[in-house]
Formats: structure tokens, C-alpha cells, sequence
């Protein structure tokens, strides 16, 4: 069907403008993997989360 776009494609755009959010909340996280818990990193995730859903 011409001129639908896949919902993994809708993401893949999203995720292509949103990489300095992807990495800072990947740093966040990565900084202390060993003591990952609910809300950790939450500004950072907040802030990815609003960037995706600007995109798509």
C-alpha cells in the first residue's frame, strides 16, 4: 500500500533525531549499571521521550 509508513520506520526516523538524547540517557545509565532501579536517569528519559514524540 503506497503512502503508509510502517510503525518501525516512524521510529527509526525518530531515533535518527533524537541520538543526543539517546546518549546522554545511555550515559546516565551506563554510568552505574549496577545499580539500576525504577526513575533512575528520569530527566534524561523524560527528555528522550519528549524528543520521540516530537518526531513521530
Amino acid at each position: 500500500m503506497p503512502g503508509r509508513t510502517r510503525p518501525i520506520d516512524k521510529f527509526a526516523t525518530a531515533v535518527g533525531k533524537c541520538s543526543k538524547e539517546g546518549s546522554a540517557y545511555g550515559k546516565c545509565i551506563v554510568a552505574d549499571y549496577h545499580n539500576v532501579h525504577k526513575d533512575k536517569c528520569m530527566t534524561e528519559f523524560l527528555r528522550l521521550k519528549d524528543c520521540f514524540l516530537v518526531s513521530v
